[in-house]
Protein backbone atom coordinates (compact mmCIF):
# COMPACT_ATOMS: atom_id res chain seq x y z
CA UNK A 1 0.00 0.00 0.00
CA UNK A 2 2.80 2.41 0.92
CA UNK A 3 4.49 1.62 -2.39
CA UNK A 4 1.32 2.51 -4.32
CA UNK A 5 1.00 5.85 -2.49
CA UNK A 6 4.60 6.72 -3.44
CA UNK A 7 3.95 5.82 -7.09
CA UNK A 8 0.73 7.81 -7.13
CA UNK A 9 2.44 10.81 -5.53
CA UNK A 10 5.29 10.61 -8.07
CA UNK A 11 2.88 10.39 -11.00
CA UNK A 12 0.81 13.29 -9.69
CA UNK A 13 3.82 15.54 -9.19
CA UNK A 14 5.29 14.61 -12.57
CA UNK A 15 2.03 15.36 -14.37
CA UNK A 16 1.76 18.72 -12.59
CA UNK A 17 5.28 19.68 -13.59
CA UNK A 18 4.93 18.56 -17.19
CA UNK A 19 1.47 20.05 -17.52
CA UNK A 20 2.89 23.48 -16.74
CA UNK A 21 5.36 23.37 -19.64
CA UNK A 22 4.57 25.22 -22.85
CA UNK A 23 6.22 25.88 -26.17
CA UNK A 24 6.03 29.68 -25.89
CA UNK A 25 8.99 31.55 -27.28
CA UNK A 26 11.14 33.69 -25.00
CA UNK A 27 9.68 36.83 -26.57
CA UNK A 28 6.18 35.72 -25.60
CA UNK A 29 7.29 35.28 -21.99
CA UNK A 30 9.09 38.60 -21.54
CA UNK A 31 7.53 41.95 -20.77
CA UNK A 32 6.23 43.69 -23.87
CA UNK A 33 7.48 47.22 -24.31
CA UNK A 34 7.08 49.79 -27.05
CA UNK A 35 9.11 52.94 -27.50
CA UNK A 36 6.79 55.96 -27.48
CA UNK A 37 9.16 57.91 -29.76
CA UNK A 38 9.52 55.22 -32.41
CA UNK A 39 11.11 56.15 -35.74
CA UNK A 40 12.05 54.36 -38.93
CA UNK A 41 15.77 55.05 -38.73
CA UNK A 42 16.30 54.24 -35.04
CA UNK A 43 13.76 51.47 -34.46
CA UNK A 44 12.19 49.94 -37.56
CA UNK A 45 15.11 49.87 -39.99
CA UNK A 46 17.31 47.74 -37.68
CA UNK A 47 14.48 45.19 -37.36
CA UNK A 48 14.01 45.04 -41.12
CA UNK A 49 17.75 44.94 -41.83
CA UNK A 50 18.33 42.09 -39.35
CA UNK A 51 15.33 39.98 -40.33
CA UNK A 52 14.05 40.81 -43.81
CA UNK A 53 16.63 42.14 -46.27
CA UNK A 54 18.25 38.74 -46.66
CA UNK A 55 15.37 38.05 -49.09
CA UNK A 56 13.82 41.52 -49.44
CA UNK A 57 17.06 43.22 -50.49
CA UNK A 58 17.85 44.96 -53.73
CA UNK A 59 17.69 42.81 -55.79
CA UNK A 60 15.25 40.51 -54.02
CA UNK A 61 15.91 36.78 -53.61
CA UNK A 62 14.10 33.56 -52.66
CA UNK A 63 10.92 34.72 -54.42
CA UNK A 64 10.45 37.87 -52.32
CA UNK A 65 8.04 40.12 -54.24
CA UNK A 66 9.42 43.47 -53.08
CA UNK A 67 12.48 45.16 -51.67
CA UNK A 68 12.44 46.48 -48.10
CA UNK A 69 15.62 48.53 -48.32
CA UNK A 70 14.15 52.03 -48.13
CA UNK A 71 11.79 53.95 -45.88
CA UNK A 72 9.19 54.12 -48.68
CA UNK A 73 9.46 50.38 -49.39
CA UNK A 74 8.83 49.50 -45.75
CA UNK A 75 6.05 52.07 -45.31
CA UNK A 76 4.28 50.70 -48.40
CA UNK A 77 4.69 47.13 -47.13
CA UNK A 78 3.19 48.04 -43.74
CA UNK A 79 0.24 49.65 -45.51
CA UNK A 80 -0.15 46.47 -47.59
CA UNK A 81 -0.26 43.65 -45.03
CA UNK A 82 3.28 43.41 -43.57
CA UNK A 83 2.04 43.45 -39.97
CA UNK A 84 -0.34 40.57 -40.67
CA UNK A 85 2.48 38.54 -42.27
CA UNK A 86 4.97 39.08 -39.42
CA UNK A 87 2.28 38.45 -36.78
CA UNK A 88 1.36 34.98 -38.04
CA UNK A 89 2.48 31.97 -36.04
CA UNK A 90 5.76 30.44 -37.15
CA UNK A 91 5.11 27.78 -39.80
CA UNK A 92 1.74 29.25 -40.83
CA UNK A 93 1.36 29.78 -44.59
CA UNK A 94 2.49 33.29 -45.49
CA UNK A 95 4.29 33.89 -42.19
CA UNK A 96 7.37 36.07 -42.38
CA UNK A 97 10.28 35.88 -42.14
CA UNK A 98 10.15 32.88 -44.46
CA UNK A 99 11.38 29.83 -42.60
CA UNK A 100 11.23 31.65 -39.25
CA UNK A 101 11.89 32.35 -36.54
CA UNK A 102 8.98 34.72 -35.93
CA UNK A 103 9.92 38.25 -34.88
CA UNK A 104 9.60 38.93 -31.16
CA UNK A 105 6.37 40.53 -30.02
CA UNK A 106 8.38 43.62 -29.03
CA UNK A 107 9.67 43.95 -32.60
CA UNK A 108 6.17 43.55 -34.03
CA UNK A 109 4.82 46.08 -31.53
CA UNK A 110 7.55 48.53 -32.57
CA UNK A 111 6.44 48.33 -36.20
CA UNK A 112 2.79 48.74 -35.16
CA UNK A 113 3.72 51.76 -33.01
CA UNK A 114 5.59 53.24 -35.98
CA UNK A 115 2.48 52.87 -38.13
CA UNK A 116 0.27 54.33 -35.37
CA UNK A 117 2.61 57.32 -35.10
CA UNK A 118 2.11 57.97 -38.83
CA UNK A 119 5.48 56.58 -39.96
CA UNK A 120 8.04 59.05 -38.56
CA UNK A 121 11.37 58.86 -40.29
Amino acid sequence: MKKNVKKLTFLLLTSMLLGGCTTDSVSDLTEITTDVNVSYLNDVKPIIDNNCVRCHGNPTSNGAPMSLTTYENVRTAVLNNLIDRISRAEGTPGAMPLGGPRLSQNQINTIIAWQNANFPQ
